[in-house]
């Protein structure tokens, strides 16, 4: 409930600054032209990485942390070197959107997002271990959860 509760302020708070950005004015941060416009490029590379980490994980997406039974464990792709892409380029790409349009509550409501999905992995990585086990296990040790895991020799 918490994390749709976020999501929905955060959609909102996009919603009103693309149909009236004098609503968000209020939470107006001071940034740079360079910083923004660089997290606009950074932005459009981070919706082409959500095209491939869907076009990556088809059809076994869902909206919760249950699976079912024809779901497969997806390790190519994206899924190669993290465990959850889509959380962690969903987020980056909602922070720079608060970036892009110089707003601190954006921004905030993103981290906010990112703290309730951090609340709700353990749950769904444990569903992942209850449905592929040692497979589920293995794919843990060789890597990160939402960024790669830096290999120490």
């Amino acid at each position: 409930m918490a994390l749709r509760s976020s999501g929905l302020v955060l959609m909102l708070s996009v919603v009103a600054y693309l149909v009236n950005p004098r609503w968000m004015r209020w939470s107006r941060l001071d940034l740079p032209a360079p910083l923004r416009w660089s997290g606009a490029g950074l932005g459009a590379v981070s919706l082409a990485l959500t095209l491939w980490i869907f076009r990556t994980i088809g059809k076994n997406i869902t909206s919760t942390v249950e699976t079912r039974e024809e779901h497969e464990l997806v390790t190519g792709g994206p899924y190669r070197w993290v465990r959850h892409p889509l959380y962690t380029v969903g987020t980056s790409f909602f922070v720079l959107l608060g970036i892009v349009a110089a707003n601190w509550f954006m921004g905030l409501a993103s981290l906010s997002v990112l703290v309730m999905l951090l609340i709700r992995l353990p749950k769904e990585e444990e569903k992942l271990i209850e449905r592929f086990g040692d497979e589920y296990r293995a794919y843990i040790e060789r890597t990160g959860r939402l960024l790669p895991r830096i290999k120490r020799d």
